[in-house]
């Protein structure tokens, strides 16, 4: 099952994504659950908005790709390496990317995203993914110049826009099967990689990351980008798709 997030005429609601129309849904059905309204809008005259935002945060991992370790010459970590961002980062399909005037090198990084159905502590990997609402795409949009200054991600990772998530959240997509993440910056080809290439599983990192915080409903798992990272700049638009759950889109323009 799709749902999405959406405005029109001026409300907010969500809907079950049936071809071309919207099976409105009676209320956020990550707590109403899948009851409907009757009512059915066309996709054409709904605008998408960020099918989640997060109560309480973003939980991303670096890494988790050997060969994106190497083009940064990093090591591969042993563990899953954790880092947060904050909800005020997140935007949706469409919506622009906004460069800092703080960095002179911005990347995409395209990703896919776990989305918590569940208040999720201590959980086992064998566990964890009962704890998953469904999947969607992520752009963890990084200010690469700005990593090394710092010493740590939180400005570099938490900027306002930084986190493109859309179109919509998959219920049923299998976060171990074959589906590839392709990005790609005004048509052009960046990054293509299998989501079975992640280091550590998406099981193994909710199951990690549980142990240090506990996970809420509606937080959302970064869960790593395969190699390819690189810059955009205004003006441009990048795509980041992954087989079976469509594609993000998003321009990038100046503060």
């Amino acid at each position: 099952m799709r749902i999405a997030r959406f405005s029109h005429h001026g409300a907010i609601t969500y809907g079950i994504v049936d071809e071309t129309d919207l099976v409105v849904l009676a209320g956020d059905p990550m707590f109403a659950g899948f009851e409907t309204t009757g009512a059915r809008i066309p996709l054409a005259d709904v605008a998408l908005l960020a099918p989640v935002i997060p109560r309480s945060k973003v939980v991303a991992i670096a890494r988790n790709y050997r060969d994106h370790a190497a083009e940064l010459g990093n090591e591969v970590p042993a563990a899953p390496m954790l880092f947060l961002k904050p909800n005020t980062s997140v935007i949706g399909p469409g919506d622009a990317i906004v460069l800092p005037p703080q960095s002179a090198r911005v990347d995409y990084e395209g990703e896919l995203a776990a989305v918590i159905g569940k208040i999720a502590k201590n959980v086992s990997a064998e566990q964890a993914l009962d704890h998953v609402f469904g999947y969607t795409i992520a752009n963890d949009v990084t200010a690469r110049d700005l990593q090394p200054i710092d010493g740590q991600w939180s400005r570099a990772k938490g900027f306002d826009t930084f986190c493109p998530l859309g179109p919509a959240i998959e219920t049923d997509f299998d976060p171990h099967g074959s589906a590839v993440i392709t990005t790609r910056v005004d048509g052009e080809v960046r990054q293509h990689g299998p989501i079975s290439d992640m280091i550590h599983s998406v099981a193994d990192i909710i199951a990690y990351a549980s142990t240090a915080f506990t996970l809420l409903p509606g937080d959302v798992i970064l869960t790593g980008t395969p190699a390819g990272v690189g810059p955009f700049t205004a003006g441009q638009t990048v795509e980041v798709e992954i087989s079976g759950l469509g594609i993000l889109r998003n321009p990038a323009r100046a503060a």
